[in-house]
């Protein structure tokens, strides 16, 4: 007999490095989940753009269930075919050559960190490892990664912090260009900053990059972790902007709901990394790989790409139909399925408000920052959903308004 959880539970027990919310889900299905006492909630978070296809997808259940009854794990020492086939999709799929997996996104950009490093240091002598990143960014929570993403509040606890990283300001080309010269070996981008507030790159700053790395020999890397996987209405959004990175690191909506991540590269840079110079004992398990494997198989399609679109302008019609009657956002941006509205002067400091709001309305969002309440739905979250979702929003919405305290 399974012993009875709640709530409170989480308080008594676990390390206090989260405060997640009040209720506990117990099943969800498609873009609809159950609490423990039966109340529902659409979901417009999808797990922090990770639940690409919904919950419970039955062709992900079966990819499952029928590698499960093959074969589980077996570490590094050998290799399996559904991860095989799985870098051979993402290779076919993007400007990739080769792929290393790993468990998270956190990991993928390590992984992009130290290989830009090493082919720099093999290739041009340890002098040239100089790392430009931007404020505001998000790469992880590793050490080297929080390091990176240039936000204090995540790194300054755990110094000394790994050095050789500088900040730049996100779509200022000439503050890219002050810090990047023949020492740098590689700049790391998200082409769309999504825990930084949702903020899209422009188009001429990617360029821009691009062009500054070729010239001074370092590596752009693409941190495509929450933009990858037909977020955008690209599998990834570099095939949006037209701008091919060196190195890409993907995760969350790869596995659709089972950790996996990957580090996609070339042939060149890749031989960098020889036998013994990263690894990862659960990378590139055969459960991931099937599950992941399945994911981009029904994602990679047109129909689902286009279907992006259009379930973008179902949320920008809709928001902009809240907002025109309670005047609460003064941006509403992002593209794909990853948008985030921008609050006014008014409500500043309180999109933590509108999340608690929108909970106990039966509808699930996110945050990206105290300012910006962010959506990141199922690629294939149905219209039904969408409208339902949006009304549960709006009241939330109006409750903010009229002041109610949560």
């Amino acid at each position: 007999m399974q012993q009875s959880v709640s709530r409170e539970n989480f308080d008594q027990w676990m390390v206090p490095t989260y405060a997640p919310a009040s209720f506990v889900p117990v099943r969800a299905e498609g873009s609809t989940l159950w609490d423990q006492n039966n109340k529902d909630y659409i979901d417009f978070a999808g797990g922090i753009a990770v639940n690409a296809l919904g919950h419970a997808h039955p062709e992900l259940q079966l990819a499952l269930q029928q590698q499960a009854a093959r074969l589980w794990h077996t570490g590094n020492g050998y290799t399996n075919e559904p991860i095989l086939r799985l870098a051979k999709q993402l290779i076919d799929a993007t400007f990739a050559d080769r792929v290393f997996f790993c468990n998270s996104g956190a990991e993928a950009n390590e992984a992009a960190l130290k290989l830009a490093r090493k082919y720099a240091h093999d290739r041009f002598g340890a002098q040239k490892s100089g790392i430009v990143a931007f404020n505001n960014a998000f790469h992880g929570r590793t050490l080297f990664t929080v390091s990176a993403g240039g936000q204090p509040a995540y790194s300054q606890d755990f110094a000394p912090l790994p050095q050789g990283i500088s900040h730049a300001v996100f779509n200022d080309l000439a503050s890219a260009a002050a810090l990047i010269n023949d020492e740098t070996c590689a700049v790391i981008v998200e082409p769309i900053q999504g825990e930084g507030g949702v903020v899209p790159a422009e188009p001429a700053f990617l360029r821009g990059l691009r062009e500054l790395c070729d010239k001074h020999q370092a590596l752009l890397i693409f941190d495509e972790v929450q933009t990858g996987v037909g977020r955008t209405g690209s599998l990834y959004a570099y095939m949006h902007y037209g701008v091919i990175p060196d190195v890409l690191s993907t995760a969350k909506a790869l596995g659709g709901g089972f950790p996996i991540g990957a580090m996609l590269t070339t042939e060149k840079l890749a031989a960098a990394m020889g036998v013994g110079s990263h690894g990862t004992t659960y990378g590139g398990n055969p459960l991931a790989g099937a599950v992941a494997g399945k994911v981009v198989e029904l994602i990679n399609r047109p129909e689902v790409m286009d279907g992006v679109g259009l379930r973008h302008r179902w949320f920008i019609d809709g928001l902009n139909a809240i907002n025109q009657r309670l005047h609460l956002f003064s941006e509403i941006r992002g593209m794909g399925l990853l948008i985030g509205c921008v609050l006014t002067d008014d409500f500043r400091g309180k999109a933590k408000q509108f999340n608690l709001a929108a909970a106990e309305e039966g509808v699930m969002v996110l945050i990206a920052g105290p300012n910006v309440v962010r959506f990141a739905p199922a690629l294939v979250i149905s219209e039904q959903e969408v409208a339902l979702g949006l009304q549960r929003f709006a009241r939330a919405c109006e409750r903010i308004v009229a002041g109610e305290s949560l």
